[in-house]
């Protein structure tokens, strides 16, 4: 998937075109792919065009640790040099183009020269400090096609082919949709209509990004990470609220993205529920000055769907790995009971790709195309809107914790999760207040929430060991053991709490 604003700019002297474009990318089932080839040729069924590729890198992989992709493209009896790079939201990518001489050969190698006095061509020239060589190649036919819609002109372009790295081969089948002319919302409603009609999902990872994968005979993506909001003082609530659903979407998209090709780990798992969760959170922190819409609700539904898995992953394997350690120290033969699920679980690649998981995600991308698009008042400063929602749920948590000892395990399991919406809350707005004194509220809350996970997590196995035959010794055994680690947990939680209570309040 990329999402990337389109401005373009023709210097005759110099034959290249600098860009910003907006495009989504998707992915094509096997089982649509005729249809699509169809849909994009129309009546007249262009020819399709073949498309070949080289990408460069250094030996270490500077250019693609900075988000950049430098490649040399046969187009036709056309080359051309084309530099790309990710803008500073990551979803927005600045490309130059440089179109080259009619005799060039196949083994060239590009001339970051000819992208001097461009900024993404600026950053080029500070990464490289060794040559460049050949990493992977992508060789596709393409047929596309202009069509002008209610909000402006698009072109599709459907794919196929492969990425090629020495003897490894990925297959490609990708359908584009690419701003031409007029507003990036025809984007949004043109991908709405697609993923509807023939079942496409949204993929974060560029040809680039898997070609560096593949020649690294890696399988998967990196998993993404919540990253750092800059939120500034400065800032419009519109804007600060952009910044933060910015952040939010790249955690999604990126994590999303690998689940929805099949093949994933279970952190990515985790972490797109984090990002779900955090989406979640920011939504609640701007609600007062946003009208309800049902990105909230979608982002809800899709977190509850995946928590099964994730319970599987993150709270049933560790449990029957330190029940097995109990049993042994107990000298008893048998293997831990295998721990049932509470809920229905689904694989989560098959729900990201299905209709639910994508609306959300194209809602979301219209929700951050800029801050115009959302009305707010201007009356109260960004600074006093956070600190007035923080303060909110930072009573709720203290109300709780104060009253620990009396709650039941559903209440718990509530404070757990104010806490973590606390804490999404502050880190979302961390740059707006005092560094130092955020990071010492941020560890106590910390504190607080990783005891109170370790509990709910083993009141989760509780509840799940008491649905099975009270009559096997085996299940038991588990009950009887677990019951005495949520003893020694509450024991644990006393003064966690305690600290927390004695927390002082910094966003006054």
């Amino acid at each position: 998937m990329r999402f990337r604003r389109f401005i373009k700019k023709r210097d005759p002297d110099r034959h290249h075109a600098v860009m910003h474009e907006i495009e989504l990318k998707f992915q094509v089932p096997p089982e649509r792919r005729a249809a699509v080839d169809a849909a994009v040729g129309g009546r007249e069924m262009e020819a399709r065009a073949r498309l070949q590729a080289a990408y460069f890198d250094t030996a270490d992989r500077a250019l693609a640790q900075a988000g950049l992709a430098l490649r040399i493209r046969r187009e036709g009896r056309r080359w051309v040099q084309t530099l790309k790079g990710e803008g500073e939201d990551r979803l927005t990518r600045a490309e130059h183009e440089v179109v080259l001489p009619a005799d060039t050969r196949a083994d060239a190698v590009p001339d970051p020269a000819l992208h001097a006095g461009t900024p993404v061509g600026e950053r080029l020239r500070e990464l490289l400090d060794a040559p460049l060589v050949c990493v992977f190649r992508t060789d596709v036919r393409r047929r596309s096609r202009r069509v002008r819609v209610r909000e402006g002109v698009i072109e599709l372009a459907f794919d196929e082919g492969a990425i090629v790295a020495g003897e490894r081969r990925l297959p490609l089948c990708e359908l584009e949709i690419e701003l031409v002319s007029g507003s990036p919302r025809a984007v949004i409603a043109t991908a709405r209509r697609w993923v509807l009609r023939h079942q496409l999902w949204l993929d974060l990872r560029s040809k680039a990004e898997r070609g560096h994968l593949l020649a690294s005979g890696q399988t998967m993506a990196p998993v993404a990470k919540a990253g750092d909001v800059d939120l500034a003082d400065a800032m419009a609530p519109a804007q600060g609220r952009r910044a933060v659903l910015l952040s939010c979407l790249q955690q999604i998209g990126a994590n999303g993205s690998q689940v929805a090709s099949g093949t994933y780990g279970d952190e990515h798992v985790h972490q797109l529920r984090v990002g779900l969760r955090r989406l979640r959170t920011a939504l609640r922190l701007f609600r007062d000055t946003v009208p309800p819409d049902d990105v909230a609700l979608q982002a809800a539904v899709l977190f509850r769907r995946l928590g099964a898995a994730r319970d599987r992953a993150a709270v049933a394997a560790p449990l029957e790995r330190d029940l097995t350690l109990a049993l042994g120290a107990a000298g008893l033969a048998f293997a831990a009971p295998r721990l049932p699920a509470v809920g229905a679980e689904a694989e989560p690649g098959a729900l990201m790709r299905l209709g639910p998981a994508q609306s959300l995600l194209l809602d979301l991308f219209e929700q951050t195309l800029e801050p115009a698009s959302v009305t707010l008042p201007d009356d109260g400063s960004l600074h006093e809107l956070l600190a007035h929602q923080v303060n909110r749920w930072h009573r709720r948590v203290h109300a709780d914790a104060k009253r620990f000892d009396e709650l039941d395990e559903t209440a718990r399991h509530t404070l757990r999760k104010r806490a973590k919406s606390l804490r999404y809350g502050i880190e979302f707005g961390a740059g707006l207040f005092k560094r130092r004194e955020v990071e010492r509220y941020l560890k106590l809350l910390r504190g607080l929430q990783d005891r109170l996970g370790a509990l709910v997590d083993v009141s989760v196995a509780l509840q799940a060991y008491r649905s099975r035959s009270e009559g096997d010794p085996h299940v038991l055994f588990a009950l009887g053991w677990l019951a005495a680690r949520q003893r020694e947990l509450l024991g644990d939680c006393a003064p966690t709490m305690k600290k927390f209570m004695q927390a002082k309040r910094f966003w006054r």
